[in-house]
């Protein structure tokens, strides 16, 4: 069996620097080292897929997910015990003789569920019980140093202890099994640093316990036994003098425990802002001989939880904006790799969150490095899925979880168990192992002074959370399934939240789509039906709408102008912004602006065209402050279509880019028509038993006289099918009048009605233009799920949209932050959030549209509204359905009809709330109390727009 030996760079990169006696321990790989980098191992099942029979698994890997097994969902027992309840391991490795004399371990970053562990057939240890934890055994007995050794593992699916299979094999999440982390010998000198502790305050104190194993004193040099301590930065340069502690006194010459403390100067701490990070060295002397060195990458950061007061971290107040993240991969169930962890953590940044709750059980270790390395606060949970480890099972446990992830810095709290899966004996346990003594909660219980209570409605609860007097943080909230819960409700929370000094913020349920590639379904995602498409991203990270919107409402940068969708006639250049973050003053945030026009409808694909563009001086605000920027933009620039402002963090990625309009929509109506018209030719109208016919050139259009709704239009020998509109999606309208005339080159129809629909006028124009007006009055207190006007047309027939508006993601009611004003361009979909991936979706709600252009399997179809506040719905989103894949509360009703023209649009609920639950946005539309008048004009071109001529500056 290949040896696979890694020694990380930065390690290797310090010791040249060390006297040659100086040593560090090793790390010989037995397996590979991710997900994408695999050793075969021999491997055999006993029940399921390929069982019965010796044959070679990649190490690490979930067998289910290599074609072994049987996969299984929330429980091992639903349909009867799974039959693949044991795995079998081998393989062999060399023992180097280097090895000799050296202290040998092999450590295993984790087992699914029970591993029994042999070693030239011997048993090296107990059988370690629980499937999220790394533990390791001691081998030097069982090892032939300068030999080939087999190493054989047994793995039980199902533990021997019932309190784990509970805890961690009866939960909502996948349930795999195998050796799925990597698995590695560690040869250390015989007297050696055991482990250490860190406790790094953002003051510059420092705490490092250390534990060695026992040392024989040299007995010339007794007095200078010692271990040594030295902060360094990355590129390996001494911060400050070095710290120690002298080891050996008097008969001590045993295993011991010692604590090295001082105080670092000119430090940065660490934070999710500014992830600033340093190299610690601990040397362990004998005499003056190095015998063993041991380095870790740690941070300056304190945490505290102030009852009645709210959570801080460096002494300063924040609030933590996050999601729940499964160790998940599609192709690989639970192992994963490092490249993936940079993926997710950047995928989180990039929506602005600071946090991530470990749901709900410790991650890979590489997780914490990305987290540390990047910035974002981490909640380390304890396995327990509303069931609880008993506590003999469960000690051994708490001690793994955190003698491995103690001296992340990003660990900031640590969970004990999900949802009633605590087992309140432990919770002390978490204390004795945790030297700084990181806050320790019970998510959606109120423990240690903070209230984590989940999927409660926005206006709960009368003596707790916002009414409440203790520090309050949903661990879960707004639970995403299909488009639904995730970023739709959040405005309305977060608004709250920020206005609430008790709140330290909360955590989405949950980052990404659980789905798993099924080898016996052919390849099919499966995401267990409802109970797993939960995500803000796909099962490959694909975006969905909640993204974008996320990103826009925990920008650590706020312009309160964002709430309005046109800049203002009188813009002066001056824009109030709020400073949200908590650590960094604006003065270090880059800002830049740019004017835009955008093409015409007729203008292909043609893009955005750049005015002008400038830098803004950042201004000095400090964090929870307001202030004002000022933008030197050019003197004609309201001759321009767009104004766009966007932000840079500190690492120069994009924090948001918000966009204003400046043009009206009647100066793009008109722009557009006079850019994209016919020769001049005069419309007529001729009167048949059931329609009037308008018509000009090679175009026909039949209005009905019943009603005075669109029948079909005609071009040529081709037909649109769009008809029956524009009749109200809520209200009644009782025909009372209907004319045809003609006025100048234009030929009309006219009708008026009885009840909230009022007028309908169609006005084919001379220049080839259909307009349309409409208008309807409400009745005041009304309330309705919809507002507005709709037609009919065949879906099959839709091909793709381009239009002007906000995009490219559809809306809801409560979720309409992270689109923007561009012009966008998609094909057609039939997507169902969470079930398929192809986004964005086609279907939906689409803001703030101006004009669009829809390619049909007739004839082109062009739209120009002119009207700021129109939502163009575009056909109805299929919806999951049945019993496995039911939608509960996220299931919207929408209007009658495919194309509607709406000035209230319906929200969608979370998984387990209707939308009414989270918030005002998630309410119906309601009418003002003296009623409301809606008026609104469209004009329709059907067929191919006759010029290209593009922009219309």
């Amino acid at each position: 069996m290949k040896i696979i030996l890694i020694r990380l760079f930065a390690l290797l990169l310090s010791c040249l620097a060390l006297p040659a006696f100086a040593q560090q321990t090793q790390f010989h790989y037995l397996s590979g080292l991710d997900k994408d980098n695999t050793v075969p191992w021999d491997f055999k099942v006993n029940g399921g897929r390929n069982s019965g029979e010796w044959k070679t698994i990649p190490v690490p890997s979930n067998w289910e997910m290599q074609g072994f097994g049987t996969y299984r969902y929330w429980s091992d027992w639903q349909q009867g015990n799974a039959p693949d309840s044991e795995g079998l391991y081998r393989t062999r490795f060399n023992a180097p003789p280097e090895w000799r004399g050296q202290d040998l371990r092999i450590v295993f970053g984790g087992v699914m569920t029970d591993a029994e562990v042999k070693i030239n057939g011997k048993l090296v240890g107990p059988v370690h019980r629980g499937g999220f934890y790394q533990f390791s055994y001691a081998i030097n007995e069982f090892v032939n140093i300068g030999q080939e050794n087999l190493l054989e593992v047994k793995v039980n699916r199902f533990s021997a202890d019932e309190s784990i299979n509970r805890a961690e094999r009866s939960a909502d999440f996948w349930l795999f099994s195998g050796i799925y982390r990597p698995v590695w010998i560690e040869a250390k000198p015989q007297k050696h640093i055991e482990r250490i502790a860190v406790d790094a305050k953002h003051t510059g104190a420092i705490h490092v316990q250390v534990w060695v194993n026992a040392l024989q004193p040299d007995n010339k040099a007794q007095s200078s036994n010692k271990i040594t301590a030295q902060i360094k930065t990355l590129d390996g340069k001494n911060l400050g003098k070095a710290f120690s502690v002298a080891l050996n006194s008097g008969s001590e010459s045993a295993a011991a425990t010692k604590t090295l403390s001082a105080t670092i100067k000119n430090i940065i701490p660490w934070s999710a802002e500014n992830p600033q990070r340093y190299r610690l060295q601990v040397n362990l002397l004998n005499g003056k001989k190095v015998i063993h060195q041991v380095e870790q990458i740690i941070g300056f950061r304190t945490v505290e939880l102030r009852k009645g007061d709210g959570l801080y971290v460096n002494d300063v107040k924040v609030r933590l904006k996050g999601s729940n993240r499964h160790s998940f991969w599609p192709d690989s169930g639970r192992t994963t790799s490092k490249t993936l962890s940079y993926e997710d953590v950047r995928l989180m940044k990039e929506m602005n969150m600071n946090a991530v709750r470990m749901a709900h059980y410790p991650p890979d270790q590489h997780f914490l490095e990305v987290t540390d390395e990047l910035g974002l606060y981490v909640i380390n949970e304890l396995t327990g899925w509303q069931q609880a480890y008993s506590t003999t099972a469960g000690e051994p446990l708490v001690e793994e979880l955190i003698l491995r992830d103690h001296n992340h810095p990003s660990v900031i709290m640590w969970a004990n168990g999900n949802e009633g899966g605590w087992n309140t004996e432990l919770d002390d346990d978490f204390a004795q192992w945790d030297t700084q003594q990181r806050p320790l909660i019970h998510p959606w219980g109120l423990f240690g002074g903070i209230n984590t209570a989940h999927y409660e409605p926005l206006n709960c609860c009368a003596g707790r959370l916002f009414d409440g007097k203790d520090v309050f943080m949903p661990t879960e909230f707004l639970h995403g399934l299909y488009d639904g819960g995730a970023a739709a409700g959040l405005n309305d929370w977060w608004n709250k939240m920020l206005g609430n000094p008790l709140s330290a913020g909360g955590f989405i349920w949950a980052f990404a789509d659980e789905g798993i590639v099924r080898a016996d379904q052919g390849g099919k995602i499966d995401v267990a039906g409802n109970r797993a498409p939960d995500g803000i991203v796909g099962p490959y990270r694909e975006k969905e709408g909640s993204f974008f919107a996320i990103k826009e409402i925990w920008s650590p940068v706020y312009f309160p102008l964002s709430e309005q969708e046109q800049l203002p006639e009188n813009f002066l250049g001056k824009l109030w912004v709020e400073n949200r973050y908590e650590f960094t003053n604006l003065a270090q945030i880059e800002f830049s602006w740019k004017l835009i026009n955008f093409p015409q409808p007729g203008a292909g694909n043609q893009g955005n065209v750049l005015v002008s563009e400038g830098k803004i001086k950042s201004p000095s605000i400090s964090p929870g402050e307001r202030g004002q920027m000022v933008v030197d933009l050019p003197k004609d620039w309201q001759a321009a279509d767009a104004f766009y402002l966007t932000a840079k963090n500190t690492r120069g990625e994009d924090i948001y880019t918000w966009s204003w309009m400046i043009s009206e929509p009647q100066k793009i109506a008109t722009s557009a028509q006079a850019y994209n018209s016919e020769l001049l030719s005069s419309s007529s109208f001729t009167e048949h038993k059931d329609t009037f016919e308008l018509s000009n050139k090679n175009l026909r259009v039949a209005i009905k006289k019943s009603t005075g709704y669109l029948q079909s239009i005609r071009r040529d020998d081709k037909t649109l099918s769009l008809h029956n509109g524009p009749r109200l999606v809520s209200g009644d309208g009782r025909l009372k009048t209907i004319r045809a005339y003609s006025e100048h080159q234009d030929a009309i129809v006219t009708a008026e009605y009885d009840g909230e629909l009022r007028k309908i006028e169609w006005r084919l124009q001379s220049n080839g233009w259909l307009k349309l007006t409409y208008a309807y009055q409400m009745k005041g207190g009304t309330k309705a799920d919809y507002l507005g006007v709709t037609f009919d047309y065949p879906e099959a027939q839709v091909k793709s949209m381009r239009w002007l508006g906000k995009g490219p993601y559809r809306v809801w009611k409560n979720r309409t932050k992270g689109v923007e004003y561009g012009v966008w361009k998609k094909d057609y979909n039939d997507t169902v959030t969470g079930l398929s991936w192809n986004y964005p979706e086609f279907k939906g709600f689409h803001d703030h549209v101006y004009w669009a252009g829809i390619t049909t399997g007739e004839l082109p179809l062009t739209l120009l509204i002119n009207d700021a506040n129109i939502n163009l719905r575009m056909l109805t989103p299929k919806q999951a359905t049945g019993e496995s894949e039911n939608p509960m509360t996220t299931k919207v009703e929408f209007p009658a009809g495919d194309i509607s023209l709406l000035h209230g649009f319906a929200p969608i609920g979370t998984k387990f709330d209707t939308a009414t639950a989270h918030g005002p946005e998630g309410e119906q539309n309601a009418v003002p109390r003296l009623g409301q008048w809606y008026q609104t004009e469209v004009y329709f071109y059907v067929g191919n727009l006759p010029s290209n001529t593009g922009i219309s500056h």
